[in-house]
């Protein structure tokens, strides 16, 4: 009888979980933090801050971070959204789908190229079509150079400097091309450490064929 009632109230928790996960609301947004965080404001008067799923832009001290920021102001600040909530990410925000009327707010800051798909979160393949599209007609942040268009992912770990020798610190996001490593170490540190995986074309794990081939 313990077993049963046990199950009952696992089941209960599953199926609320389930519900919280695909909860949907509607407000006002109040506030654009930056290109993919927005705050919006319900019907009672609650804020909610809301991280836009499967996307992620430039931060603020990359470039085109302001911009995208921008681009998303311009899209829904000061009008009534639909949210399709999926998720609470670790710093408690809920991240979701925003709808303004028929468009679909995520999808649309990929197509104008103001947002990167983000490949760890990716559930709709179909924002890869649409973020390969931008790319082509070199829309929003694809008109950068290559050494400014870093991916926001790979940016935020470049952010911190680890030791590699004694008295010696590399800091991740100040080299960017397999010629500007000085020797196949720094490029494994930035390879690994900094997650710059275009040093690795070929996926092999290892970076710099030309520096690292004789290691």
């Amino acid at each position: 009888m313990i077993k049963i009632h046990f199950i009952f109230i696992c089941a209960l928790f599953l199926l609320f979980a389930s519900q919280t996960a695909s909860a949907a609301m509607m407000g006002k947004v109040i506030s654009i933090s930056d290109g993919d965080t927005i705050t919006v404001l319900d019907s009672n008067k609650a804020q909610h801050k809301i991280r836009l799923a499967e996307i992620d832009t430039p931060e603020k001290g990359q470039p085109y971070g302001q911009k995208a920021k921008d681009a998303l102001a311009e899209l829904v600040f000061g009008k009534a959204v639909n949210v399709k909530v999926i998720d609470k990410d670790r710093y408690g925000r809920l991240v979701g789908h925003i709808y303004l009327d028929e468009l679909h707010v995520n999808k649309e800051m990929v197509r104008i190229g103001a947002a990167w798909v983000y490949r760890q979160y990716l559930k709709d393949k179909s924002l890869l079509a649409v973020e390969s599209e931008a790319k082509a007609a070199r829309r929003g942040l694809w008109g950068l150079s290559e050494a400014q268009n870093i991916p926001p992912w790979e940016w935020r770990k470049g952010q911190r400097s680890t030791p590699v020798k004694a008295g010696v610190y590399k800091k991740c996001g100040t080299k960017t091309y397999c010629r500007d490593m000085r020797d196949c170490e720094e490029a494994l540190y930035f390879l690994n450490t900094c997650g710059l995986t275009r040093l690795d074309s070929d996926s092999d794990g290892m970076p710099c064929e030309k520096l690292c081939s004789s290691r």
